[in-house]
């Protein structure tokens, strides 16, 4: 069913935000993804996918073909969260290469150019890199080259797990001296305050 509640977007990496994509953000677990819909709109929210393609790829599918497309989008991410967990906390290493064949095979079909554009100031060209979206499996594209940033730019040694007892969430540690331990101080981070906030009036409480 397609989730009405947004999407997380905590994660400094779209890469890491698309492994976020299922998540547990109150009590009940929510996946993003469960149905073609679903992808569609996290593709939506995320911004990478263009509007106008998501209206196309909506008008334009079979019927259940991008639920299809859904369950590869699911597959994928948890290929991908199995090879994220085995290797954060450390650089990657030129042997870790082969593990990554599925994602290379996926980027290789991309049928992306570039092409010279006006920007929106007056007189101005720029180059402009885009893909065509010749069929509903090209969606999966822009999702795949997130993944490839997240393996070429980001040290994985800085690549963490959510320290929240119950949070499955995923994150790229951006901060000064690599200290951030929760995927959000609003979520995980308020829980713990709370959580610590008890453990210190209980004993004064069994005390009175």
């Amino acid at each position: 069913m397609t989730q009405t509640m947004p999407a997380l977007f905590l994660a400094d990496s779209r890469g890491l935000d698309f492994l976020n994509s299922i998540a547990t953000p109150v009590d009940v677990p929510v996946d993003w993804l469960d149905d073609g819909e679903g992808l569609l709109g996290w593709l939506q929210q995320a911004q990478l996918v263009p509007a106008e393609v998501i209206r196309a790829a909506r008008a334009g599918a079979l019927p259940g073909e991008l639920d299809r497309l859904a369950g590869q989008a699911r597959s994928l991410r948890e290929w991908f969260r199995g090879f994220v967990y085995e290797h954060k906390g450390r650089p990657l290493q030129p042997t870790d290469l082969r593990q990554l064949e599925p994602l290379n095979q996926l980027l290789k079909r991309d049928e992306g150019f570039s092409e010279i554009v006006l920007t929106d100031q007056a007189n101005a060209f720029s180059l402009l890199h885009t893909r065509r979206w010749n069929s509903p499996e090209a969606l999966l594209l822009p999702i795949a080259e997130s993944m490839a940033r997240l393996i070429c730019d980001e040290n994985f040694s800085f690549v963490k797990a959510c320290e929240g007892p119950a949070c499955t969430l995923l994150f790229a540690d951006h901060t000064r001296g690599h200290a951030r331990r929760w995927c959000s101080m609003a979520i995980c981070g308020n829980r713990a305050k709370q959580a610590a906030h008890r453990r210190r009036i209980k004993p004064a409480a069994s005390e009175a």
